[in-house]
């Protein structure tokens, strides 16, 4: 039996099939032996079954059926997981090498942190370096403000926080991480290690970081009202300050894919 803690990485997935081969290896070629993976798909109609089935003896559950979504997705999947160490990678995004032997090895060496977060780069459809994630130090205040800087495929959060937080709030589209990380960053403490590159996050027009980018402020506002925040506080500030410069944001966006 591994002395190693077990790690329970899902991913959600819908339609990515083209790219789910990279995630889905990404993970299983992983230097660091006892890692539970779990594939959530919501019914795709594109090659999708077929990849998994490629690696469904590799895998410690998976399923295709219709949901409600990304963020029912994930809680489908973290519902089945039983590991100590939790994270989830979408299908479209990478981690990379020794990046799950590295969060580990820090989370087991620093029991009072609760979370962990690296570097993470931004890469086009072909896999190409095309930018890099704002990572930065943050803590509940800063993210109440509306300084986030936690890439979210290169974090990684023990379970018991996660069951004492938890589950993903499923009327979120797209600030459903941001919604955890202020309920995590209100129990335990966050740490990011510079340096250490974890993940890539793929951009491309299918995404909806691309098509939908507009939907995470609003729900970022939904978050901050909820939990008390004031209508002159700095994320209120942000958001307005972002609609007035989303033309220039979408120009530039599409710029990157022509």
């Amino acid at each position: 039996m591994s002395t190693q803690p077990l790690v329970s990485i899902i991913t959600p997935s819908f339609n990515q099939g083209k790219f789910l081969e990279e995630t889905i290896l990404s993970v299983l070629n992983q230097d660091y032996e006892n890692i539970e993976y779990i594939i959530v798909d919501g019914g795709s109609s594109d090659n999708t079954l077929e990849v998994i089935q490629k690696y469904q003896s590799r895998l410690a559950w998976w399923v295709s059926e219709p949901d409600k979504g990304q963020t029912d997705a994930i809680n489908k999947g973290f519902n089945r997981a039983s590991g100590e160490i939790i994270a989830w990678l979408n299908s479209d995004d990478v981690y990379a090498p020794g990046a799950i032997r590295e969060a580990v090895k820090y989370l087991v060496e620093n029991p009072q942190i609760g979370m962990v977060y690296g570097e993470l780069d931004f890469i086009d459809e072909h896999g190409r370096v095309i930018g890099r994630f704002n990572a930065a130090q943050t803590d509940l205040h800063r993210l109440r403000r509306g300084f986030v800087h936690i890439p979210q495929p290169s974090a990684f959060f023990r379970t018991d926080l996660w069951k004492k937080v938890g589950p993903l709030d499923p009327s979120f589209f797209f600030a459903m991480d941001y919604d955890l990380w202020t309920r995590l960053a209100a129990n335990t403490e966050l740490k990011y290690l510079p340096g250490k590159t974890w993940a890539q996050f793929r951009l491309h027009t299918d995404g909806k970081t691309v098509t939908s980018d507009d939907r995470c402020w609003p729900e970022m506002l939904r978050v901050h009202y909820r939990d008390g925040g004031k209508p002159w506080a700095p994320i209120v500030m942000k958001y307005w300050l972002r609609k007035l410069a989303a033309p220039f944001l979408n120009w530039n966006r599409r710029r990157m894919f022509k």
